[in-house]
């Protein structure tokens, strides 16, 4: 019944079956929760950024850099890397449903690298059923995508990178839904990623100071039916920046902050007669609604219909979430690491703070995480109270 449950509900979410919502429900500044296709593509994948509040744009370059940002992959030490990661989700209710997570990179030459991701997300097995409650098919409803990238550095701090990707989703398996037959879902996206670092002294301590943005999943709508609208895949942009310092010989710790914003059309704000009062309408092209999302907000309004001053400035600054993290390494064997992430309430209200440690032996490292929640009004992470694990190897190490 769980199962069926969360089915429903995720089939519900990428159908973008949701009611409008009138300005009753907006007073006061209630949940208006921005809602796409495909949120897997979101999920942090490994567990070094997952314990550190899930930043990873501007953090030194790994196996992993392929999700966070592929411009980093041109800087990373050695030739070869993989990561190979797999997240529970929901384990709390269900036992089977999880992200499978590789990535990579290779370099070419000093100057240039190529990256590659594959992640599958399983949501186990589905038993369907009609209206009376007889089966009508057993399916195990899956998502994936699988991507590379071309990253290059321009000069000796400033690295710039293009990635592909293509989205599979089938979540029902051919069955119908309300009378209407489904099909998979599918895409194709792309990322513009850069990265910018360079080495400074912080009280004549080394120290390196890095940049990064990441505009990911860049590409067309997607649909599951002949009929229905198509809806947005998880177009984001992150921002990022990250001081390492080298405190001695086997001392270094790492301060991180990124910054997160979908660039996909804000619902907006409609009448108890479905008229549209705030807001613009969400139903564009996919560039035009990457520009609309930066200010498209509905915002508020007050008793008597009228638009709250500032409120909708107010609401676009709410839709951007913040991620904090802290790394510390001795002898460049053994990692501590700790994070926090808020997202504001009336965006769906995750918080919760996270940490994790990291052991590397040689090309051979191994990293968990572990997530708590802070949320107190529902917006409870799928992966609260669930041990993460993540295989790192640095196969260009092996010689050395």
């Amino acid at each position: 019944m769980k199962k069926s449950l969360l089915l429903f509900l995720s089939i519900s979410s990428v159908f973008q079956m949701k009611a409008q919502i009138n300005y009753d429900e907006v007073l006061g500044g209630n949940l208006n929760t921005i809602t796409t296709a495909v949120p897997f593509l979101l999920i942090s994948p490994d567990s070094r950024s997952g314990a550190m509040g899930d930043v990873g744009v501007a953090t030194t370059p790994d196996a992993s850099s392929m999700h966070w940002n592929p411009a980093k992959l041109s800087f990373t030490r050695d030739d070869i890397g993989i990561s190979v990661s797999i997240v529970p989700w929901l384990r709390e209710l269900v036992p089977d449903i999880n992200l499978q997570y590789i990535g990579g990179y290779y370099k070419l030459n000093e100057n240039e690298a190529i990256g590659y991701e594959l992640r599958y997300f399983s949501l186990g097995d589905i038993t369907f059923t009609d209206i009376s409650g007889n089966v009508i098919g057993q399916y195990k409803p899956n998502e994936m995508a699988i991507g590379s990238a071309y990253s290059r550095k321009l000069s000796r701090n400033f690295s710039l990178a293009i990635s592909g990707r293509y989205i599979y989703s089938n979540l029902t398996g051919g069955q119908s839904a309300g009378g209407t037959e489904t099909v998979a879902g599918q895409s194709i996206a792309t990322d513009v990623s850069t990265f910018y670092t360079k080495p400074i002294s912080i009280a004549n301590k080394k120290s390196d100071l890095s940049f990064g943005m990441n505009i990911s999943n860049i590409g067309n709508k997607i649909s599951y039916t002949e009929t229905i609208t198509r809806d947005f895949i998880p177009i984001n942009l992150r921002l990022g920046t990250d001081l390492t310092t080298k405190m001695d010989d086997y001392n270094k710790i790492s301060l991180s902050f990124d910054l997160n914003k979908l660039l996909v059309p804000s619902p907006p704000l409609y009448n108890n007669d479905g008229e549209m009062i705030a807001g613009k309408d969400p139903n564009v092209a996919v560039v035009e609604g990457m520009f609309q999302s930066f200010g498209d907000a509905p915002g508020e309004i007050d008793e008597n219909g009228n638009p709250v001053s500032g409120s909708v400035f107010r609401e676009e600054m709410r839709e951007i979430n913040i991620s904090a993290g802290l790394e510390y390494w001795y002898a460049n064997q053994f990692a501590l690491r700790a994070g926090y992430f808020h997202e504001h309430d009336t965006k769906g209200g995750r918080k919760y703070l996270t940490f994790g440690s990291g052991v590397k032996y040689n090309v051979f490292a191994l990293d968990f995480s572990y997530l708590i929640s802070t949320s107190n009004i529902g917006g409870t992470n799928p992966l609260a109270n669930t041990m993460r694990f993540t295989l790192v190897f640095d196969l260009g190490a092996m010689g050395s």
